[in-house]
């Protein structure tokens, strides 16, 4: 059995999950504004749990709730399954694929076996589609992959249960009902004051505050925790931000194509110039990690180096905090 399925590659996971999904469906939207609409971008430091043996950074909101914003926003009904038996979650989606229902996945990536092992690590929060199956073979479309794949039944029940943070405990999930008529208008505004609220919530370790406090951190790690440990934490976050499908610089350049769109649906130019602009803070982004991956590909010792990284970060926080004050006017 093989659903006449259309792969297209995205820069993120969830984002080209909901995207292919939807026009499967019948309801065309790109990649930026199906990350814009659920309030995608974001930015969190949780010390207080280790991923990889680092502390927990990461440049979205927890899995499945980009999906879950954007279908509320739009009117578009979702169905979720968790479960604990790996036969009963093996049924449920034998059962979508016979009735040609594609559907979403959370897996873990350290076993999925078509990805290069330098992208392989303990990492729970993937998402791919299942299109088809022949045989004992599942056939995947996995969005940030350039071409369409396979797992066998084996390899695909243990990224469906694998262990960790997050974990995806068989979850699959697929639109049920989409309404024939949609309010962008609306559901862009909602989706935009959620981003700005999150990015200037006055809590230390979410948005902009969040970036601060990670600046302020790693002026300490050195002395605090060595330069190995440090240097295992910076390479955490440049990972977070530059591998784990978010199109580079923590999701801000497909945060920037989204608002280009929104200035057309809007019919208003300050969108477009918000657009350069977060794309530009992308850019400070990239030559941070840039800067970062040096200093523990090298294992530098000088503590000036991890002190200009740090006030890299600094100069991102201030012109992503008058960003999102700018945006949050705008809108």
């Amino acid at each position: 059995m093989k659903i006449d399925f259309k792969h297209k590659q995205t820069a993120h996971c969830e984002n080209g999950v909901i995207s292919n999904l939807l026009t499967y469906n019948g309801f065309e939207m790109s990649e930026p504004m199906a990350f814009g609409l659920g309030s995608g971008i974001f930015f969190v430091y949780l010390p207080f749990i280790k991923v990889n043996y680092a502390p927990g950074f990461s440049f979205r909101p927890q899995p499945g709730l980009i999906f879950k914003r954007m279908s509320k926003r739009l009117g578009i009904k979702i169905k979720r399954q968790k479960f604990r038996n790996p036969k009963a979650a093996k049924k449920a989606l034998d059962e979508k694929l016979k009735n040609n229902i594609p559907v979403g996945l959370q897996v873990g990536v350290f076993n999925l076996t078509y990805f290069p092992d330098d992208y392989r690590f303990h990492f729970n929060a993937h998402n791919l589609v299942v299109y088809g199956k022949e045989k004992d073979t599942y056939l995947i479309s996995d969005p940030v992959m350039e071409n369409m794949t396979t797992l066998s039944s084996k390899e695909l029940e243990t990224v469906r249960f694998a262990k960790g943070v997050y974990a995806p405990k068989g979850q699959m999930y697929y639109p049920i009902e989409i309404p024939k008529e949609v309010d962008f208008k609306k559901a862009i505004k909602k989706a935009i004051r959620a981003t700005c609220r999150d990015m200037l919530a006055p809590v230390p370790i979410v948005g902009v505050k969040g970036i601060r406090t990670v600046a302020k951190s790693i002026k300490k790690w050195p002395k605090k925790i060595g330069t190995k440990k440090t240097n295992h934490y910076l390479g955490q976050i440049v990972r977070m931000q530059e591998e784990i499908g978010t199109g580079g610089g923590g999701f801000r350049f497909i945060y920037g194509a989204f608002l280009q769109e929104v200035s057309e649906i809007l019919n208003n130019d300050e969108f477009r110039k918000l657009s350069k602009e977060i794309t530009d803070i992308g850019d400070l982004w990239r030559d941070f990690a840039i800067d970062a991956s040096r200093l523990y590909k090298n294992r530098s010792v000088e503590f000036d180096g991890y002190n200009k990284v740090a006030d890299k970060l600094l100069v991102i926080a201030d012109k992503e905090e008058d960003f999102y004050k700018k945006l949050k006017k705008a809108i």
